[in-house]
């Protein structure tokens, strides 16, 4: 088989020789051993953060991570035995030329639009016998062994890179300049100041899958929370709706802690996993942290996948209608009605004349009408949407719009899928689910209908910010601003499941 990835199983690495060199305060030690267990560390109530990813990838300049602490030494380890202690040091990422480049192969699949599309495809491969590897160097994709190009479709192209330089960090102080190896430990009983920005105390960094390096911190589920909370509902939210934020939150990052698996990590800090920020602190944030300690949502036992957005438009999705995966039993479609006792005689959403009748209708009635974008429009040219086409590799430059028709809506009205008819030469593209948000950045949600204005015009009516499953922040808030406790709200938003002590569920 040709080299494509190295199989990641047990992350140990040990030094089984002892060389004793004193490089101002650093010295290098036998027998060194740095251990990184990502399910352990789930068990243990850890998150595994990428702060920072790609480390090393700057062509234009080196990158560099400088560390400091005010009182406390830094220690540092590294995997091949070096450990060094001061208050500053720096991380300078190096490209050493190799003395023979090589070539790496590997089957890699077309751009997916999410994780979860690219897992509910890995399971499918992994039925047929094969052992995909989710990875996402700029964007969601599937990687194979290039033995398996006769077993998959032409969803997969052979990638061919020649390797001539290997990405190498160094430590460097006044008195060091000394290659290290991964992983890397970087601690402090002191708060860590890293490139001038307070993180915390407990840091790795590690190679990834790409070649390049990816900082690495641990966290505490609390700790981790304290840093998303107050990016994902806001820091001055309710604090029943906190503590809603706070058990999914946990919930979510549980669910999907391998999403990252090939990186060594758990999870990112931007919009592909949860934002996470150094912490943000209040008093709310705070207590909504320690009063759900360890909580999370289970079905049948198990932690469920709990999605959540900002804005749902008063009406929910299955999962199922938003990206390219099984339904879950604890989603469904429903009206988000303020008043659900009271009789409202709305169809399904299916047509588009009854969607549009919704979306003319009375907003005060639902939950987390509020919102700055629970009804929308955006008007958008026939160029326009040929740009952002453009860049997602669907048309060519010299491509221009016949039509754009909505041939499949879920139960909620979302869209599910978009065809997109080009003339000259005659030609149909089209968009599922998630595919219609990521190839049109510009709608906030599937949720809309189409008119068109001119030969040039598009007019995209809708409701709505985000994929629509599980909790509506904003409906979330509005619950809480009138009296209702946190469990109330996750019982309206994630149907037949239990709230149970994460802790309970491992021992």
């Amino acid at each position: 088989m040709k080299y494509f990835y190295k199989p990641i199983h047990l992350f140990l690495f040990s030094v089984t020789f002892f060389i004793n060199i004193s490089l101002g305060n650093s010295l290098i030690f036998a027998e060194q051993i740095i251990d990184i267990n990502l399910e352990k560390e789930i068990k243990k109530g850890n998150f595994l953060i990428g702060l920072k990813q790609y480390l090393g990838k700057n062509r234009i300049k080196e990158d560099s991570l400088i560390f400091e602490t005010d009182n406390n030494f830094l220690k540092v380890r590294s995997a091949n035995g070096l450990q060094h202690q001061s208050k500053r040091l720096n991380i300078v990422f190096k490209k050493i030329s190799l003395e023979k480049p090589y070539i790496l192969e590997k089957l890699v699949s077309k751009p997916l639009a999410s994780f979860e599309s690219a897992k509910k495809q890995s399971q499918l491969l992994v039925k047929q016998g094969l052992k995909p590897i989710i990875t996402m160097p700029s964007h969601w994709e599937i990687w194979l062994p290039i033995e398996d190009k006769n077993k998959v479709n032409q969803n997969f192209k052979i990638r061919r890179t020649t390797i001539n330089s290997k990405i190498t960090p160094f430590l460097m102080n006044k008195y060091i300049f000394q290659k290290l190896d991964g992983p890397i430990s970087i601690v402090s009983d002191d708060e860590i100041k890293i490139n001038d920005v307070n993180y915390g105390n407990n840091f790795y960094l590690i190679k990834d899958s790409y070649g390049t390096w990816t900082l690495v911190q641990k966290l505490s589920f609390a700790e981790y929370l304290k840093g998303v909370l107050p990016h994902e509902i806001g820091p001055n939210s309710p604090l029943e709706a906190l503590k809603a934020q706070a058990v999914i939150a946990r919930t979510w990052a549980i669910y999907n802690s391998n999403r990252f698996k090939a990186d060594k990590f758990h999870l990112c800090v931007t919009t592909q996993c949860q934002v996470y920020k150094p912490k943000i602190t209040s008093e709310n944030i705070e207590k909504a942290i320690l009063d759900t300690k360890n909580k999370i949502l289970v079905f049948e036992g198990k932690p469920i996948n709990a999605f959540y957005h900002a804005s749902n438009g008063g009406i929910s999705a299955s999962s199922g209608e938003s990206w390219k995966i099984d339904d879950y039993p604890y989603f469904a479609n429903q009206f988000d009605f303020i008043d659900s006792e009271k009789k409202y005689s709305y169809p399904s959403n299916k047509k588009r004349e009854d969607l549009k009748y919704f979306l003319q209708s009375d907003e005060n009635i639902f939950f987390g009408n509020n919102h700055y974008l629970f009804r929308w429009k955006r008007k958008v040219s026939d160029k326009e949407i040929l740009n952002f086409l453009k860049n997602n590799d669907l048309v060519n430059k010299n491509s221009k719009i016949l039509d754009l028709k909505v041939s499949k809506r879920g139960n909620s009205g979302r869209v599910i899928k978009l065809d997109i008819i080009q003339k000259n030469p005659m030609r149909k593209i089209t968009l599922v689910k998630d595919d219609i948000r990521k190839s049109l950045n510009f709608l906030p949600s599937n949720l809309f209908i189409i008119d068109k204005l001119n030969d040039n015009l598009w007019l995209f009516t809708g409701g709505g910010f985000g994929h629509g499953v599980g909790l509506s922040q904003s409906g979330a808030i509005q619950m809480a601003q009138k009296g209702y406790p946190y469990k109330k709200i996750l019982e309206r938003y994630y149907k037949k499941t239990k709230i149970l002590n994460f802790m309970n569920l491992v021992r």
